[in-house]
């Protein structure tokens, strides 16, 4: 006659125990996956500029930087914050030296990251470059880096010398000598005469 054979509680628990941590080691692996892909993927990519108003290095066990930027569209309107994450020590250097300046931020999303050990956003900051204040605002033109020199100025022409009268040569050998000026011409001037001188220069009549 045939016989049930069943197996022993020791057996049962050793398949168990088998399955139990297969499906352990599978979910371990699935999740290293998902992070793989989760980090090596980003969401967006673009850039953000504005203000430094905040930067510090926080966590209670993964320290990463934290910051913040005032983006304004306009003078006059009300600022937007926007909160980033920075895992490079040389970019958080460059931050620093920036701070309340303009600057553009290069940025990357992450969706799907586990946990705050990667950083309090999913905004990280690969690069920033400092942006010149005066280009914010319209109808400003921003002087040029190399501007041109000024085209220098013509010298003035020099003073033209008095005419001087011809050379009059004297003797065969020696320098001729300059001639003399011409007097200035005096019209001569009739003397005044009187009644009584014409009179004396009339001769006399008898009577």
């Amino acid at each position: 006659m045939p016989t049930n054979i069943t197996p022993s509680p020791t057996l049962r628990r050793r398949s168990f125990g088998r399955f139990f941590i297969g499906a352990i080691v599978a979910l371990l692996a699935l999740a290293a996956l998902w992070m793989v892909i989760a980090w090596n993927w980003n969401y967006s990519e673009g850039e953000r500029a504005g203000w430094v108003q905040k930067f510090s290095k926080k966590g209670w066990v993964c320290k990463t930087w934290e910051g913040e930027i005032a983006l304004v569209s306009m003078p006059g309107a009300i600022p937007e914050k926007f909160e980033f994450t920075v895992l490079d020590d040389a970019v958080a250097e460059k931050i620093n030296r920036h701070m309340g300046q303009r600057v553009a931020l290069s940025y990357s999303q992450k969706v799907g990251l586990p946990t705050s050990c990667f950083g309090e956003t999913r905004y990280y900051v690969t690069a920033v470059v400092p942006v010149n204040e005066l280009q914010n605002y319209p109808g400003v033109i921003p002087a040029p880096a190399n501007p041109a020199p000024a085209p220098a100025a013509a010298p003035a022409a020099p003073a033209p010398m008095p005419a001087q009268p011809p050379a009059v040569t004297t003797t065969p050998g020696l320098p001729s000598a300059p001639a003399p000026m011409p007097a200035p011409s005096v019209a001569p001037v009739a003397p005044a005469t009187t009644a009584g001188s014409i009179d004396a220069a009339q001769p006399a009549t008898k009577p």
